[in-house]
């Protein structure tokens, strides 16, 4: 049995928006969305969403999720004490912000397997400088003893270069059973997730601790810079595998492809386009400049110029363009 909760009830407030942080968009879908995908990739059984601010604009957008209200907002700890549905379940839980949409599902697959013969698995990442973050210590098996706030630190402690990522894989019902211990003294007042890995380890229960390779994937996003940081990081990635897979794209930094979009081979894609939802194009298309298809089949040596293509289908060698708008109806509209 595989479990997620993800911690999606904070408002954001870097984001200077009323929309939820979590809904704000990349390319053709809300970051929360990312995670859903990724988890659901790894055959996770059930999902429980942490939700507070702008709780109902996250439950109508993911109605085949499960929900637990986060009512006042007292640290993660206390964010996952409201997902009770869960504590009766067995197998292993992924605690996972949702905030986070760059994550893989390669690194979930992972996180679960590590997890196997463990209490609790963490995701951490190796810097020259732990800065701000929480260190983690490890005894002398390797296996993890505590995550140490920076505020916290010793010297000796300063000097760890490992730190902690912000993912984390428990076996659930020691997750359950224990997160009663959990206790908010700190200056915050609240109850740290981060505060379960010293309790299982002292009591002599395995914890893992696993170094993600690339600390991209695990960036949070709390302002609309690094929201862009995302959005570069995400559109780069996807471009960058349709160019390995014999995809001419002319300028990838002025072409967004979707996630969920699926090419053949012999294709040109020239700058400024947008190709994005459940898109499939086929085999030698040309695709010229300032070209936006969305939810579309494009058959077969057609070519898109100019154009935007929406819920339709190109015939195989057709043209569309340039100036045309098509839609689902088969209504072309000139000069849109």
């Amino acid at each position: 049995m595989r479990n997620a909760i993800v911690l999606a009830a904070g408002k954001g407030t870097r984001m200077k928006s009323e929309t939820s942080k979590l809904m704000h968009p990349i390319i053709d879908r809300p970051m929360l969305g990312y995670i859903i995908d990724a988890l659901r990739a790894v055959h996770v059984n059930r999902i429980a969403i942490v939700v507070g601010y702008q709780a109902q604009s996250i439950m109508d957008a993911y109605p085949d999720c499960e929900f637990a209200m986060q009512m006042p907002q007292l640290g993660t700890g206390h964010a996952v004490m409201q997902c009770k549905q869960l504590e009766n379940e067995q197998g292993q839980t992924v605690i996972i912000n949702g905030d986070g949409p760059c994550i893989q599902p390669e690194t979930l697959e992972n996180l679960f397997k590590a997890n196997e013969n463990a209490s609790c698995t963490l995701l951490t990442s190796v810097l020259e400088d732990g800065a701000h973050y929480g260190r983690i210590v490890r005894d002398e098996n390797g296996d993890v003893q505590a995550i140490v706030e920076a505020k916290d630190c010793n010297e000796d402690q300063k000097l760890i270069c490992e730190i902690n990522a912000g993912m984390y894989c428990f076996n659930n019902k020691d997750l359950f059973k224990n997160l009663h211990l959990l206790q908010p003294n700190n200056k915050q007042n609240e109850y740290y997730l981060t505060d379960m890995v010293k309790i299982l380890a002292s009591q002599g229960k395995k914890v893992n601790g696993i170094v993600i390779e690339n600390r991209d994937e695990v960036m949070g996003i709390n302002d609309c810079v690094e929201l862009h940081k995302a959005y570069e990081w995400m559109t780069n990635r996807i471009n960058t595998n349709w160019m390995k897979e014999g995809v001419q794209i002319i300028d990838s930094k002025r072409t967004m492809i979707g996630k969920d979009v699926v090419i053949g081979h012999d294709v040109v894609i020239y700058p400024n386009v947008e190709i994005t939802g459940k898109t499939v194009i086929g085999n030698h298309v040309t695709i010229y400049g300032n070209s936006t298809i969305q939810d579309s089949i494009i058959e077969d040596g057609a070519c898109i110029d100019n154009s935007k293509v929406v819920n339709s289908v190109v015939q195989k060698n057709q043209k569309v363009g340039p100036f045309e708008f098509k839609n689902g109806n088969g209504l072309n509209i000139k000069n849109v």
